[in-house]
């Protein structure tokens, strides 16, 4: 084993996003980890001062990764990196790359610390809603809330990938190498959730197909007019940020012996296209929101799911939104957004 002395970190990559920004705050007040940030893009300077290392660059570039490697003791990684939806459907092998070929790149990563510190390295990684397919409006509305282990057979290359890279770190996790001599087990700690659509006041929206909710604050905030891409009667599981970050850290925390199994729905409230027009239009003056669907755009989101069951994760891990539909416009969004174009 290396006497090499490297710093013991958590690695979040996907940094610069959403998620990323909120999770940072959050790692950052907790206080007691060294964070390295990993983002292609630069990372924004209210985030600079709370990561211990700030890497710019992609996760399939190999160089990048054998510098983690060489300096760092990664006791987890926070896989945030990925190409979304709408982005992806341009461009499926782009997508692909970085969502999978990325993803296995950590995984990778993961075991290769794992295997020097002797002990699992924890890998968290934020799988989708995309993840499900319901064939026709009239089964979408007969499953009602869906299970993890139902109707997994998604549209779109973006639900693909994280489909399958649920199973990559399950295999990671349990069967790596499984017919090696010198098989090394136990060597990930893989936990994933499923996020339904996610609504943050923080960051503008970035590519999500769910991100008409947050688009419609935005556009009513600065007195632009907005013409959604969805129905009006479109019904789709959402959560606000401040809930995501909960859950993932939640996760993060819980103990292994309590965890039945690697990946969990998590969910909060479902309103449709039009309540949250409504919502908007209660709340800022002057709302010009339209109903335009995009028909290839709202046909994917027509396979996922009205709602999803989230019991596992709330008997396993005591998972408990703590912003249902009206708190979370109310005292997070609304506030926030208006906040924010003041």
């Amino acid at each position: 084993m290396s006497t090499t002395i490297r710093k013991p970190a958590l690695l979040v990559t996907g940094a610069n996003g959403e998620m990323g920004h909120g999770l940072i705050d959050r790692l950052a007040e907790i206080g007691s980890h060294t964070i390295i940030a990993l983002d292609v893009r630069q990372l924004d300077d209210s985030l600079k001062s709370k990561c211990n290392a700030i890497i710019t660059g992609d996760v399939l570039e190999t160089r990048i990764l054998e510098r983690l490697q060489s300096e760092y003791e990664i006791h987890t990684i926070f896989h945030l990196a990925a190409l979304l939806s709408t982005r992806a459907e341009f461009t499926p092998e782009a997508a692909h790359r970085v969502n999978v070929e990325g993803t296995l790149n950590l995984l990778k990563l993961a075991i290769e610390q794992s295997r020097w510190q002797g002990m699992p390295v924890k890998f968290m990684f934020p799988s989708s809603v995309a993840v499900y397919g319901l064939p026709n409006l009239e089964e979408k509305k007969r499953a009602g809330k869906v299970r993890e282990d139902e109707w997994n057979f998604p549209t779109t290359m973006y639900g693909v990938n994280k489909l399958y890279c649920e199973h990559l770190g399950r295999y990671y996790a349990k069967h790596y190498r499984q017919l090696a001599a010198d098989r090394w087990t136990g060597g990930i700690d893989f936990r994933s959730i499923r996020f339904p659509g996610l609504i943050s006041a923080v960051t503008m929206p970035s590519g999500g197909t769910s991100d008409y909710a947050s688009e419609m604050l935005h556009a009513a905030a600065q007195g632009r007019s907005y013409a959604c891409f969805v129905r009006e009667d479109v019904r789709i599981p959402f959560v606000a940020m401040p809930d995501a970050i909960k859950a993932l850290l939640t996760l993060w925390e819980a103990q292994p012996h309590n965890l039945r199994r690697s990946v969990y729905n998590i969910t909060s409230f479902s309103p449709s296209a039009g309540e949250i027009r409504d919502i908007v239009a209660h709340e800022f003056d002057q709302v010009d929101i339209t109903f335009i669907p995009d028909d290839k755009r709202q046909a994917i989101v027509d396979t996922w799911p009205e709602g999803t069951d989230d019991s596992a994760a709330r008997s396993d891990w005591n998972w408990q939104p703590s912003f249902n539909q009206t708190r979370a416009f109310s005292e997070y969004l609304i506030p926030e957004i208006k906040r924010r174009y003041r």
